[in-house]
């Protein structure tokens, strides 16, 4: 069977270097260990380490702090792809929740002793952070959490609980969305680093999901935790501002991961269907299934095109929120298609965890949910196009 995916343009030689560094990482790094951490529900620690020794960590920040200094988003896609071209999705999610999710908010908003405290510790793999926002009653409406940081002070006294935390287990450190002053609305959201040893903290997990097993997923809770002021990210009452802003690249960053997912199991879905035989013929030479093939892999292309201009864009901090939500929900949902048609090909072995396939038809419906639902991607699309 003939693959027919266009040459990618938006990467140089010394891109193609670093996709061989990560990928050889993954695939003695990674690989070999991700039944055992599905299983345990988290990957190991250690894992944070060598991926620091190795490059992979803080790509784009500042050497000052352990950074790559590298001021080009592609290096953060090459690692989302390698990762899930490879199955480990849920792995990704560890590394690149930090690389994209958790260091842009200290490069961008953070403090020098917040850099030193807590972004250079994480860059070198001592230290795991994540990022709470999402909390059990608002889902995607960010601009409804309850979680309070009520001002004591010298100190915020924090009360509230979030939920389906990445990282939430093995994080040593937390940037968490609060409410500083309940009667500003959106101008009352601000950003607190709060540490894992704090008193008053408290988290359970693994949850237990349907897929992405190795994604380490926690619910938090804080009762009346104790938190400098100091520990603000960004200032007081700029916090929705400024999760609007790193919001782009986190949606681009999950339409990067089911890109690049969606083609590994279009491809194992093609050699499927040029080896599997069924009333004498290939399924491949099923009229009805080549037509289904070719207009995956048409879409396949198109949205590659797009994501590789959105890839670009981010280099050059150019992504702008409305086209991170086209990318996001348009991804996603083809993700689905693909997933489904490719399942379809497969007949019943597609249904049989130890087909790559099953595990993608797990691991991936969650894409269309988390970052902002594929209905919240419409509406902020929408608005923009009718206000």
């Amino acid at each position: 069977m003939t693959s027919v995916a266009l040459p990618r343009t938006i990467f140089g030689d010394y891109h193609d270097e670093f996709r061989d560094v990560v990928r050889r990482f993954v695939e003695r790094e990674v690989t070999p260990h991700l039944t055992a951490w599905g299983e345990a529900g988290r990957v190991d620690r250690d894992l944070f380490r060598k991926a620091a020794e190795t490059g992979l960590l803080g790509i784009t920040a500042p050497e000052e702090y352990g950074g790559g200094g590298m001021d080009d988003f592609r290096f953060n896609a090459i690692v989302i792809e390698e990762f899930a071209r490879a199955g480990a999705s849920d792995v990704s999610m560890s590394i690149s929740g930090e690389n994209d999710l958790v260091a842009p908010y200290f490069t961008n908003f953070g403090t020098a002793d917040q850099n030193e405290r807590w972004l250079a510790p994480m860059l070198a793999g001592r230290k795991v952070g994540a990022i709470a926002m999402t909390e059990p009653g608002t889902g995607s409406d960010l601009a409804a959490i309850t979680t309070t940081a009520v001002p004591d002070g010298d100190v915020l006294v924090l009360n509230g609980a979030k939920t389906f935390i990445s990282n939430g287990l093995l994080a040593d450190f937390f940037i968490v969305a609060v409410r500083t002053d309940p009667a500003a609305g959106r101008k009352g959201i601000s950003m607190l680093i709060v540490d894992a040893d704090a008193a008053g903290f408290t988290r359970s997990g693994p949850l237990k999901k349907i897929g992405l097993p190795a994604q380490d997923t926690a619910e938090l809770f804080f009762q009346n935790v104790r938190v400098p002021r100091t520990n603000v990210l960004g200032g007081e009452g700029e916090g929705f501002t400024n999760m609007r802003r790193n919001l782009a690249i986190e949606r681009l960053s999950i339409a990067i991961t089911s890109m690049a997912r969606m083609r590994a199991t279009f491809e194992q879905a093609l050699a499927y269907a040029g080896e599997r035989r069924a009333f004498g013929e290939r399924i491949a030479d099923f009229q009805a299934n080549r037509f289904y093939l070719a207009e995956l892999a048409t879409e396949i292309e198109v949205t590659q095109t797009f994501i590789d201009r959105c890839i670009l864009d981010a280099s050059g901090h150019e992504l702008d929120e409305i086209t991170a939500a086209m990318a996001k929900w348009w991804t996603t949902e083809l993700h689905q298609r693909v997933i489904q048609r490719a399942l379809q090909l497969h007949g019943g072995y597609g249904f049989m965890r130890e087909y790559a396939v099953a595990r993608d038809y797990m691991d991936s419906r969650v894409a269309t949910i988390f970052g902002g639902t594929t209905e919240i991607m419409k509406e902020i699309i929408g608005r923009r196009l009718t206000r």
